[in-house]
């Protein structure tokens, strides 16, 4: 193939074979979460169409064969290496999550459910650890969830919603099986509403508990509020943990409008994007002063040594 054929390989085809979905589809585009970038609002754009990409987030953009050398971190004769082993991908079939268990356009099935079970896997759990998550919660409130898609084997953390499908975390990948919110009401006058199931965890995590005293509506996205909104608004306080950035703050005019006492945490982690981002750099910070204590500490001891031998010799 040369570098026109190339190009001419869907990038969607390409993004779907890494495990990278789009998070928003809108048949002719999608919106991604950047796969070489930390992306929490999913600003990387691709236009089906023009098979054409651009990251809003990093001002970048270009062909399939630019993405891969952002991706594998490359120069352009290894992007285009690569990609001549990938020719297979211009025959792949295109797939999106909508369904239950299975998801599948008219031609075949691509998305398949194998197993659900509760959390084992090594690189889900340290996924959890990175993250700042207590495992025990985690594993409390999620379970892990294998998939095929194309017939390539895949795994992640899974969080149930409201209609029974499932918000699917792992350390490359962030997708879902059908969009919804999870809704807890436990009868009582207080709601707290969270973006993303990771915040709600890290939630959890940081009031060292598992279960709330007071109702909770994970959107899991913020398209979800309308959703939600007959829940929420059978409350009569609304406590807000969204994030820092624009969509968070029209989620947050959106909830004014049910004229319901509303409370906006984010201020306790207004220098954060959200509340893991929060935890993670708390957590960062605790095992920073604990090595900096115990560095202190070896070098006290070291000190002590050394003034008792030169007090022997």
């Amino acid at each position: 193939m040369n570098t026109k054929e190339i190009n001419r390989i869907p990038i969607k085809n390409y993004l779907a074979e890494l495990n990278i979905l789009p998070a928003k589809d809108r048949g002719y585009y999608g919106l991604y979460h950047s796969p070489f970038r930390e992306d929490y609002n999913a600003s990387m754009k691709v236009d089906f169409e023009k098979n054409l990409w651009i990251d809003y987030g990093a001002n970048i953009g270009g062909t399939l064969i630019d993405l891969v050398m952002q991706i594998e971190k490359c120069d352009v004769a290894k992007a285009i290496s690569l990609l001549r082993e990938k020719e297979e991908l211009n025959h792949s079939d295109d797939f999106s999550f909508h369904g239950k268990n299975r998801i599948q356009n008219e031609r075949t099935p691509a998305f398949i459910i194998q197993n659900i079970r509760d959390i084992k896997n090594p690189a889900l759990i340290n996924y959890l650890l990175e993250r700042g998550i207590n495992v025990n919660i985690a594993m409390h409130h999620c379970k892990e969830v294998s998939y095929l898609v194309n017939d390539k084997y895949y795994f992640a953390i899974g969080y149930k919603n409201d209609i029974n499908g499932y918000e699917l975390r792992n350390k490359y990948f962030k997708g879902c099986t059908s969009k919804a919110p999870t809704t807890n009401g436990v009868g009582n006058d207080v709601c707290k509403v969270f973006e993303g199931f990771v915040d709600y965890l890290s939630y959890l995590t940081l009031k060292n508990t598992f279960h709330l005293q007071e109702s909770s509506v994970v959107l899991n996205s913020v398209s979800n509020l309308e959703k939600a909104q007959s829940f929420i608004k059978s409350h009569n306080t609304i406590m807000t943990y969204l994030d820092n950035d624009e969509a968070g703050q029209r989620a947050i005019s959106f909830l004014k409008s049910f004229g319901k006492n509303l409370i906006d945490k984010s201020s306790h982690y207004q220098n954060h994007k959200d509340l893991n981002d929060y935890l993670v750099n708390k957590n960062n910070l605790k095992n920073n002063l604990k090595n900096n204590l115990t560095d202190n500490i070896d070098e006290g001891i070291k000190s002590e040594e050394s003034n008792s031998y030169r007090r022997k010799r």
